[in-house]
């Protein structure tokens, strides 16, 4: 679940013309004045990380915040919720709980232990994996009906940046230049801009 704050980095569309970029707080302020000026333009607000579209609220500069509850009623589970601890149902083979349940701590302790350690291992891939399908939940929405689409998908997740670079050049300029600045992330191991 996304947990957009008022600092979130993200970028603001005007069909296809970028209007903003930068914190969430200035960006939707931008948007606000696009959607009030009377366009006809669809207006889109993207979380820059993830390549989600925040849904702002017409009536409002910002959007919900998906990690408070409308209600204001947290719902408490099995777990340590003081320590950040949140029981979840997890399905193994009979073997598997036979295992878990032999290591030293027991079972929670064993799986903790399995995931900060594929969390360490996997690192490098999960940040570009992240970053492929950032610059796709973008591509789908912007581009999703630009010549090369599906071209330009396949080049981003099969590594080929040269590729892809050639298939959006003529798409919009401020889509393209977006689009290229995402699937930078992605392209060369996941290195940053």
């Amino acid at each position: 679940m996304p947990n957009w704050t008022t600092e979130t980095e993200c970028v603001a569309f005007e069909g296809v013309r970028l209007i903003g970029r930068g914190a969430l707080r200035v960006v939707a302020a931008k948007a606000q004045a696009a959607l009030t000026s009377g366009t006809t333009q669809p207006v889109l607000v993207f979380d820059d990380l993830t390549g989600e579209v925040i849904d702002l609220d017409p009536r409002s500069d910002l959007p919900p915040n998906p990690a408070e509850p409308e209600t204001g009623i947290v719902a408490r589970g099995p777990g340590r919720p003081k320590l950040g601890v949140v029981a979840r149902e997890v399905t193994l083979l009979p073997r598997h709980w036979e295992w878990l349940n032999a290591q030293p701590g027991g079972a929670s302790v064993a799986l903790r232990k399995l995931v900060e350690e594929a969390r360490r291992t996997n690192q490098q891939k999960d940040r570009v994996r992240a970053a492929r399908e950032a610059a796709y939940r973008f591509l789908s929405a912007m581009a999703g009906n630009e010549a090369g689409f599906e071209e330009a998908a396949r080049a981003l997740f099969a590594d080929r940046a040269e590729r892809f670079g050639e298939i959006i050049g003529g798409w919009p300029e401020d889509v393209r230049e977006h689009a290229a600045r995402l699937a930078a992330r992605a392209f060369r191991g996941g290195g940053t801009e």
